[in-house]
C-alpha cells in the first residue's frame, strides 16, 4: 500500500458498531464505545489480551469523530483485548482545552469501571492515534490514573514543536487557544515536557509519515530514553498502522498481545 493509499482505505472501510455505550458525562460526545473480546467464529471470547482504552485523533477537531477507529477496536477485540474507543469534546464542538482533556481522563475512568470485572489484571493500556496519541501521553503523565502503559501511533508527541510547523493549518492553536497566555498552555499540554513517571511508552510511527512527521516522536523519544521505546516504521504514512489488515497493524497488534 502506498502511502498516498493509506487514508482511503482505513476511511473506506465500514464502522464497527459495539457491543455497547456507556455515557460519562451531559455531552453527546462523552461516549465510551465498548468492544467485547471475541472468538475467531464472532463469538465471546476468553481475554487474552490488556484491557484497551482507544483514543482516535483527527488533529482534535470535530470534523473527525471514533468511527474510523472502530474497525481496530474491532481487530483487537478479535485477538481479546477488552477495548473502550472514548470519543471526546473536540474543538468546533464543545472541545479544546481543557474540556478535550478532561474529558480523557473521564473516560479513562469510565472504561476502566466498565471492563475492569473482565479482566485479572485491570490496569489500562492507552492506544492513541495521532491527536489520540498526544492526548494518551498526557494522560498517562497526570497523577492517579490507573494507566500502566501507552502505546502511541504516529502521536503528536511534541506539541511545541507541531505549532512551529504549524501542522494542519494551525491545529495546536485552534486547540489551546491563540492570544495571551499560549506560551503557558503550551508548556502545560506538551507531553515532551511532561513524560510520563513510571509508565513505559511505546511510540510506532511510519517514516514516511506526511501528517505528523516522525520528527516529533524522535524528539519526545530523546526527552526520555529511558521510559520510550520508539519503532520507526520504514515506509509507512500516517494511517497504515491502525488499519487491520496491513503489515504496521500487526505490529501494533503484537504490541500489545
Amino acid at each position: 500500500m502506498s502511502v498516498a493509499d493509506e487514508e482511503p482505505a482505513l476511511l473506506g472501510l465500514a464502522p464497527v458498531a459495539p457491543d455497547r455505550t456507556v455515557a460519562y458525562g451531559p455531552h453527546p460526545d462523552q461516549l465510551v464505545d465498548v468492544y467485547a473480546p471475541r472468538a475467531g467464529d464472532g463469538g465471546r471470547a476468553a481475554v487474552r489480551g490488556p484491557l484497551v482504552v482507544l483514543l482516535h485523533g483527527g488533529f482534535w477537531r470535530a470534523a473527525y469523530d471514533r468511527r474510523h477507529l472502530s474497525p481496530l477496536a474491532a481487530e483487537l477485540a478479535g485477538h481479546g483485548m477488552p477495548v473502550a474507543l472514548a470519543e471526546y469534546r473536540r474543538v468546533g464542538a464543545g472541545g479544546g482545552a481543557p474540556q478535550t482533556f478532561e474529558d480523557v481522563t473521564a473516560a479513562i475512568g469510565a472504561a476502566h469501571a466498565a471492563l475492569a470485572r473482565t479482566v485479572a489484571d485491570p490496569a489500562v493500556v492507552l492506544v492513541g492515534h495521532s491527536a489520540g496519541g498526544h492526548l494518551a501521553l498526557l494522560a498517562a503523565a497526570r497523577p492517579g490514573t490507573p494507566v500502566t502503559r501507552v502505546l502511541a501511533v504516529s502521536p503528536v508527541a511534541d506539541l511545541a514543536r507541531a505549532h512551529e510547523l504549524g501542522l494542519s493549518d494551525g491545529a495546536v492553536a485552534e486547540l489551546l487557544g491563540a492570544g495571551p497566555g499560549l506560551p503557558e498552555r503550551l508548556a502545560a499540554a506538551d507531553p515532551a515536557r511532561h513524560p510520563p513517571a513510571g509508565v513505559p511508552v511505546t511510540i510506532l510511527h511510519g517514516t514516511d509519515d506526511p501528517d505528523v512527521p516522525v520528527e516529533l516522536s524522535r524528539r519526545y523519544a530523546a526527552r526520555s530514553p529511558g521510559t520510550t521505546d520508539l519503532r520507526e516504521l520504514p515506509g509507512v504514512g500516517h494511517y497504515a498502522p491502525v488499519t487491520p489488515g496491513s503489515p504496521s497493524c500487526h505490529t501494533l497488534v503484537g504490541c500489545l498481545s
